[in-house]
């Protein structure tokens, strides 16, 4: 800090004897001109140098007062000029009042000349410093190490922030390191009072309607959001603002994201790319851990489908409430591979975890398991969840989701599991695809063994909306066709999808599981639905493109199955809000117990016959609100136009 405000001070003294410099050769050249023009001076030569250190003096003093000394000189802009205006003359005037008291009347035309050569001198010094020594010196620098770096919030994080990069700098010894790679020029914040202000000689230049402008005016490359506790509609307000610049973004994450530790942690390494994520962030759910503790704890936890984006994120969460085990049960060996070698890896999570590969349409394999484990705690997050690739397989889906769901539920009944917790989905909702249909035929035989009186277990759903990352979202699809070049492809303009993050999901899971008394249908008040083309084009914008320019938006149509709007509750389902003011409840109606079997049956015998239209078939009777999508969708567009 010693050596910042060192070199600050030097800046300071080389623009002032810069200033007197100008001055000085400024009164010379004004005294030749007149003289050589045969005009008498009223200050005599003898004190022409009195006058010249009085005038020196006094513009110091004014240039001074007015600002002109406040920033460096490559932050120099019109208000900059402007300062150094008004200090010229002001001092000017000043000097003539002072001169003409102490050597009587002195030449009008001599202090004009004087102080127009000077203001001119002045301005001229700075302009030729940023505009030449400026551009000479950041051709001299590497382009990928600094980027010129506007940051938004003038805050504390910024201040963190800008106290690392100096660090950073002064500890390279000169060497250029990627971890001080941002240039900061400009700050933006929305309290008016700040701008004009600077923060470690950064200027605060204006309010985030500022933006575009200064990012242009300033030739900023990249734009830094360390507002780590902004609120979710101005987060994505000003993002929304970056984002039209067309300029790289990075950002501080999220404040429960953070990671402070004095020894090893710091902001400037936790500073990253802009995602998705950050777009479309609400406000972050709070949930309660000591509950969830008290249910997880020394406890043995069975999560299906443990590698996939729910389920290993359920994983990562259990461990932190100490288990007395985890059992992760995926067919996928990479999947769950994947999962194991992390939490080895983490030396501070001494939880006992067992991987077992295995599938859930696999009865036999599944009860050697739950008798070999004794697991008390279920999460069963195993499915098949790709729309279109269900349509086309209608008996795998019937198969893995209708029949895991009900061996790994009844043998959790069988085995006196405390809680089994299904991971539903809001496509099950008056589904129109056959996932969506095989989801709602979990759904009822959870309800439906909730509802057995000599059960022990208490049967529990949790149903969400899109997880954002999760292995076959759009996300992940649409940064492929970006990256590669290719037009990002979307079925519908009017598509809209509610969104959420994976861990989110999983802490959902989680707190549902801690309060559930059983029979219950969670669901997570998932804020306001997304168009997706309004995602594909942040998404675009995020990679420094012009949507429709840079990278083409294709419609291609309506896939099999897919509805315009999914929803999270049927018409017969109520909702109750819990004690957490984002979750709610919807209670399901009773399930007749004869139709239910005999229909489960049918579906079970379609499947193993591998008889595609017998399988579809099944599912409508199975589930009377499945509905073809042209007849849901048709039924939207009329009541939406109407």
């Amino acid at each position: 800090m010693g050596q910042t405000a060192q070199k600050v001070n030097t800046r300071k003294i080389m623009f002032m004897l810069a200033d007197m410099f100008i001055v000085v050769m400024s009164s010379l050249i004004s005294s030749n001109i007149l003289y050589n023009l045969r005009e008498v001076l009223t200050v005599p030569r003898r004190t022409f140098w009195a006058e010249v250190a009085v005038t020196c003096l006094v513009c110091f003093a004014t240039l001074l007062i007015c600002g002109a000394y406040n920033r460096l000189w490559r932050y120099f802009d019109t208000k900059d000029y402007l300062a150094c205006a008004y200090g010229v003359v002001i001092g000017f005037i000043i000097s003539y009042a002072i001169i003409s008291l102490l050597q009587g009347k002195i030449s009008p035309y001599f202090i004009l000349l004087q102080g127009l050569f000077s203001l001119v001198g002045i301005c001229l010094f700075r302009f030729v410093f940023k505009f030449t020594f400026v551009k000479l010196t950041r051709a001299g620098r590497h382009e990928s190490v600094y980027k010129r770096t506007m940051l938004i919030g003038a805050g504390e994080a910024c201040q963190m922030l800008l106290k690392e990069i100096q660090n950073a700098r002064e500890s390279a010894n000169g060497e250029q390191k990627p971890i001080a790679a941002f240039d900061p020029i400009c700050l933006i914040d929305d309290n008016r009072q700040k701008v004009g202000t600077h923060v470690l000689n950064v200027p605060v230049v204006g309010t985030t309607e500022d933006i575009s402008k200064f990012a242009e005016k300033m030739e900023i490359e990249q734009i830094l959001f360390c507002i780590p506790s902004c609120q979710e509609e101005d987060r994505k307000r000003i993002l929304d603002r970056c984002s039209k610049t067309n300029l790289p973004i990075k950002v501080i994450p999220f404040f429960g994201s953070l990671l402070l530790d004095d020894s090893k942690t710091t902001l400037l390494n936790q500073v990253r790319e802009i995602n998705v994520e950050d777009l479309l962030r609400r406000d972050p759910v709070t949930f309660d851990n000591e509950e969830i503790q008290q249910l997880i704890q020394d406890k043995v936890c069975m999560v299906t489908g443990g590698g996939g984006s729910i389920g290993s994120e359920l994983v990562r969460q259990i461990v932190k409430y100490s288990p007395k085990k985890i059992v992760i049960v995926d067919i996928s060996e990479n999947y769950a591979y994947d999962i194991q070698q992390e939490l080895q890896m983490n030396d501070e999570i001494p939880v006992d975890v067992d991987v077992c590969i295995a599938s859930v349409r696999d009865y036999n394999r599944m009860n050697q398991l739950f008798a070999a484990y004794k697991p008390q705690i279920v999460f069963h997050a195993a499915a098949h969840k790709h729309v279109p690739l269900m349509e086309e397989n209608p008996m795998e889906a019937i198969k893995n989701n209708v029949m895991g769901t009900l061996y790994t539920a009844t043998l959790a009944q069988f085995y006196n599991v405390e809680k089994f917790m299904m991971i539903s989905t809001d496509k099950a909702v008056n589904p129109t695809n056959v996932m969506g249909a095989s989801k709602r035929c979990c759904e009822m035989i959870v309800q439906y063994l909730a509802q057995q009186p000599d059960s022990t277990t208490k049967f529990i759903l949790t149903r969400f909306g899109n997880v954002l990352g999760s292995n076959g979202s759009v996300v992940p699809k649409f940064k492929k066709q970006i990256e590669s070049g290719k037009p990002v492809t979307i079925t519908h303009p009017d598509i809209v999808r509610y969104f959420m993050t994976i861990p989110e999901a999983a802490s959902l899971v989680l707190e549902a599981a801690a309060f559930a008394e059983g029979g219950e249908i969670f669901v997570l008040d998932m804020g306001k639905p997304v168009k997706i083309v309004t995602l594909a084009e942040q998404m675009i914008s995020l990679y420094g493109k012009v949507p429709y320019k840079d990278v083409e938006i294709k419609f291609t149509g309506l896939r099999p199955g897919e509805k315009i709007k999914e929803e999270l509750l049927l018409n017969e389902e109520g909702l109750k809000q819990t004690k957490n003011k984002r979750i709610f409840i919807g209670k399901q109606m009773d399930i007749d117990s004869d139709s239910f079997i005999a229909n489960l049956c049918m579906l079970r015998d379609a499947a193993r016959k591998n008889d595609r239209q017998a399988a579809v078939k099944a599912l409508h009777e199975m589930v009377p609100t499945f509905v073809e999508p042209e007849e849901y969708n048709k039924e939207y567009f009329a009541l939406n136009n109407a």
